[in-house]
């Protein structure tokens, strides 16, 4: 009998299969057979018999052979822009980024408008920043950076100028403009009022979008991300529409990770923008690239008051205020969009952080499954900060995927100082429950959305096992909500890519595509405070190699 040899064997290390809590127990796979793309064998010794002369075989050398990350909710052509233009992510002062906005500018004296972001909220009294510091800096030119987690922008007076924004200006009905105490903007732009400014920055070239997305995809394939879910593919403001990039990258053949697609939901209109996403949906849709995805931003952030609780916010006293926060979408129509868009084939992904925004998501799932049934559609709900208690088990009942930014789930600067004393305790305490979402049975997937924070897979695993950063003193936020190790690297593989409906990757088994990462080491042999120390040596998509270290 003819046996066809393999293309790529990787053997000698612990690898993790579907069936295997421990990948380094005795008698575990240890070797896996890729051919034409796809896994064709995983087991030990035996594989070795589909060795050829012109097998390509790679020694695992005892590191951990693993499915491929995939990140479920992103913003990589946004972070490839950020890249290149004034980035602050490294800034952990307000000299510091003043200092690093100033550097920038005079490095750059042709730039008609400094652009940029990624600044820290953290390091700002109160998390806001004034125009009066850029201003100093840079008086000539109009500044637009918004911050790290872009529902804030932060400009200085020429740019206010020219959006001809002063103490007259109204509020946009999904934003606020911050003021002191005379009624003056600060330069601080919250929410929908980040457009103001944000509509007259220059866009970026289809060039500059290509560069930025092609960066993007590097980056993250050498941190082992096989394929993702690109969050906001349209018009939202202060963002440029990056679907013609993934579309021309795609149809070239140059776009080597996976891709969803969520095409913007226009906050601004209903059930009439519907057919118009069914026909970007066929436009956009390409070899690796899909839109099939709509994505509804239902609130803003717990930090800035924002984010669509049940209850009022706090106010510094620990009194109860009149805010609730914001709501961009009508709850009562919601159910109907979400019922029109499942019937037509859509997924939906919900921006919900906070506890109302999360049950008014919840509400239209369970109303689109009362209208149309059983659906493939697979909706998920990003970010969930507060999460109602009596909510926790409707995810597994209305087969509703929670989407984990497990980075967030710890004690820092942003979290003790802007959220935790305004939310009072008992809230508090319901934030971020991956451990109770995963004892209810809910499915789990997970994603960074970078820029915002890091995209590095191993730094959210890290996290999502301890619930402390790496490198911090800081106690233990909520540990009953922690994961086990395997849980978590299900959620960044197989449950991404249920999410992503990529069936046949997200788990290492025959017939799967060989989506697949390689890791330095096997955390699972270590304690875990050490799981941040793990680095990708080797990704491959369809088993070819797309990122490889000299170590591999």
């Amino acid at each position: 009998m003819n046996v066809r040899h393999a293309d790529l064997v990787l053997t000698g290390g612990p690898v993790l299969t579907p069936d295997s809590r421990d990948p380094g127990a005795p008698g575990g796979a240890n070797t896996v057979a890729v051919t034409a793309g796809r896994v064709t064998a995983v087991g030990r010794e035996e594989v070795l018999d589909l060795v050829g002369p012109s097998t390509r075989v790679v020694d695992l050398a005892g590191r951990l052979l693993l499915p491929g990350y995939q990140d479920a909710h992103v913003h990589p052509v946004t972070a490839g822009l950020e890249m290149v233009h004034c980035d602050l992510t490294g800034a952990g002062t307000a000299e510091e980024t003043v200092a690093a906005v100033a550097a920038y500018a005079a490095a750059h004296p042709d730039r008609e408008w400094i652009t940029g972001g990624g600044w820290s909220m953290e390091a700002f009294e109160g998390g806001a920043p004034h125009r009066a510091a850029l201003d100093a800096r840079v008086p000539d030119r109009p500044v637009y950076l918004p911050n790290c987690d872009h529902h804030g922008a932060w400009v200085n007076s020429r740019a206010l100028e020219l959006a001809g924004i002063t103490r007259r200006t109204p509020d946009p009905a999904d934003g606020r403009i911050e003021r002191d105490a005379d009624g003056e903007p600060t330069g601080l732009l919250q929410e929908g009022a980040m457009g103001l400014v944000g509509r007259l920055v220059p866009e970026p070239s289809p060039a500059d979008l290509r560069a930025a997305l092609l960066r993007a995809q590097r980056h993250l394939h050498a941190l082992g991300i096989t394929a993702w879910q690109d969050a906001i593919v349209g018009n939202f403001p202060g963002m440029p529409d990056v679907s013609a990039a993934y579309a021309s990258l795609a149809r070239e053949g140059a776009l080597t990770a996976r891709v969803v697609g969520a095409l913007w939901w226009d906050r601004e209109r209903g059930a009439e923008q519907i057919p118009e996403l069914v026909e970007r949906r066929a436009a956009l849709s390409h070899g690796r690239f899909r839109a099939d995805t709509v994505k509804i931003m239902l609130d803003g952030i717990a930090e800035t008051g924002t984010a669509a609780m049940l209850d009022p916010y706090l106010d510094g006293c620990g009194c109860p205020t009149g805010n609730r926060g914001t709501s961009f979408v009508d709850a009562r129509r919601l159910p109907h969009y979400v019922t029109e868009l499942d019937a037509a084939g859509f997924q939906t992904h919900f921006h919900a952080l906070g506890d109302r925004a999360v049950r008014d998501a919840l509400d239209a799932v369970e109303a689109a499954r009362e209208a149309n049934g059983p659906s493939p559609n697979r909706p998920h709900l990003a970010h969930l900060q507060v999460v109602h208690p009596d909510d926790v088990p409707r995810f597994a009942a209305l087969g509703a995927t929670a989407n984990l930014q497990p980075l967030w789930a710890a004690h820092e600067p942003q979290m003790d100082e802007l959220t935790i004393p305004f939310l009072g305790p008992e809230r508090a305490g319901w934030q971020y429950p991956f451990g109770s979402l995963h004892r209810a049975g809910t499915v789990l997937a997970a994603g960074s959305d970078w820029p915002v924070s890091s995209p590095d897979p191993v730094l959210g695993l890290h996290v999502a096992v301890n619930r402390v950063l790496p490198g911090s003193s800081s106690p233990v936020f909520l540990p009953q909500e922690r994961l086990d190790l395997r849980t978590a690297v299900t959620a960044y593989t197989a449950g991404s890519a249920y999410v992503n409906r990529l069936d046949d990757t997200g788990a290492v088994r025959p017939g799967a595509l060989a989506d697949l990462v390689v890791l330095d080491r096997d955390p699972f042999a270590g304690p875990p405070e050490g799981i941040h120390e793990a680095r990708v040596v080797l990704t491959l998509v369809e088993g070819e190699a797309v990122h490889e270290a000299s170590s591999a």
